[in-house]
């Protein structure tokens, strides 16, 4: 692949991905019941409506889950990939194949966005453990659902609780081993492995 193919490939890539993450973030934040009065909240809010609130009169919610953000990730996703196939020369790619390597990105993204949170959490833990920051309380609320099953089984010890560090192991063990199988699998192409 020449040098401005990869170049175009990196920056569609970059811009594409931002906003992909944007919807997803508000979708998982929506999920978990986050603060929506939250700047951070707020401003995913309104930088994503644009696509999103046309998208919500023909899909509506279901049981509190906003299913017309999770179908914009898709399908954003399906476009972010085709476009980079056609750049990367591998012309049109079946509207199936499409889907599930969409449905897998967007995993791989969620794992990553958690792997992310838990970091963060973590190290601000024992940094700044009374810190109100937005993006912290944000992240707090993202990953607490995923760690309070963890906190059951890995009660805490001398007044620390290890459960986070647990899950962030369990995420890993995801991350690492399962995930790259499961893209495999599904047989993506060397070429979509960076979006993971």
């Amino acid at each position: 692949m020449q040098t401005l193919a990869q170049i175009a490939i990196y920056i569609i890539n970059s811009l594409g991905m931002l906003y992909i993450t944007f919807v997803l973030l508000r979708f998982l934040l929506q999920l978990v019941r986050a603060d929506y009065y939250n700047p951070i909240s707020k401003s995913i809010a309104k930088f994503t409506s644009p696509l999103l609130i046309p998208l919500r009169k023909i899909i509506p919610g279901l049981f509190g889950i906003d299913l017309a953000a999770l179908v914009l990730a898709v399908i954003l996703e399906a476009l972010l990939i085709q476009v980079i196939g056609f750049i990367g020369g591998l012309g049109f790619i079946s509207p199936l194949t499409l889907l599930i390597w969409s449905v897998v990105a967007l995993m791989g993204l969620a794992i990553s966005l958690y792997f992310i949170a838990v970091i963060v959490v973590f190290i601000a833990s024992w940094v700044a453990p009374y810190s109100h920051n937005p993006a912290l309380t944000l992240m707090r609320q993202l990953i607490e659902p995923l760690i309070a099953p963890f906190r059951r089984i890995v009660p805490p010890i001398g007044g620390l609780d290890l459960s986070s560090m647990v899950f962030f192991i369990a995420l890993q063990i995801v991350r690492v081993f399962l995930f790259p199988k499961l893209a495999g699998l599904v047989g993506i192409p060397s070429l979509f492995l960076f979006m993971f």
